[in-house]
């Protein structure tokens, strides 16, 4: 399961509505399976929507559907308070298990908080600061998410990524998770781009305690 950028979009409100399609080949020797993600997102009057959608094609045989992930998140304008944002997201998924054949919850989550854009000057952080009640954890834990986005050459070239780190609790251990995915794109016009992704992750995979990297290489269309 791969957990695409597409908060990006955040900081380039100069455009209304954006969309786009993304093909990902995961180049991981335990993982050689493509990954596509529908990303959308829509500002208004009172704040900003962001959605996606992203399936992972590992099922046994015909290499089917095997993952499928969602998140949505609704951030609101706090009036008076330049910058400043209140959010609620919801994620959600299945992940079917290879060789098994069945299907299993990858745990709903709700999150709530504020959002705030932290100017570094050579690059802005759009930064959340989240309650996070995840389904498969016990109690209630803390998120911290930002969002990078750096154009360069001309705007034909963007370094984007984000990162979270959160923790959760299962009986009395408390661990904390990390997962940030860094991509670099080439515009080659206003609607294709191709690049890479690189998921860096530690405690993100079940039964997995160590650092994973894991590349791709990517196309994207934007609509």
């Amino acid at each position: 399961m791969k957990k695409f950028l597409g908060v990006l979009f955040f900081v380039c409100t100069a455009t209304s509505f954006a969309q786009n399609l993304q093909l990902h080949y995961d180049l991981n020797k335990d993982r050689k399976y493509f990954t596509t993600t529908f990303e959308m997102f829509k500002p208004d009057e009172y704040g900003s929507t962001f959605t996606f959608v992203d399936f992972d094609f590992n099922n046994d045989g015909n290499k089917s559907i095997s993952t499928a992930y969602w998140e949505i998140a609704r951030y609101v304008t706090i009036p008076g308070a330049k910058g400043l944002a209140g959010t609620l997201q919801y994620n959600d998924g299945t992940l079917r298990i290879p060789g098994l054949g069945i299907a299993v919850p990858l745990g709903s989550v709700w999150l709530a908080g504020v959002s705030y854009p932290i100017d570094l000057g050579f690059v802005t952080l759009n930064t959340d600061l989240l309650y996070r009640k995840d389904y498969l954890s016990e109690g209630s834990d803390v998120q911290l998410t930002t969002v990078w986005f750096v154009p360069f050459a001309g705007g034909k070239v963007n370094f984007t990524g984000f990162m979270d780190i959160w923790s959760g609790k299962q009986g009395t251990d408390r661990k904390f998770t990390m997962l940030t995915e860094p991509q670099l794109w080439y515009n080659v016009d206003s609607h294709l781009a191709i690049g890479t992704e690189v998921e860096i992750s530690n405690n993100f995979i079940p039964g997995e305690n160590k650092v994973l990297v894991c590349p791709t290489v990517a196309a994207k269309w934007n609509f």
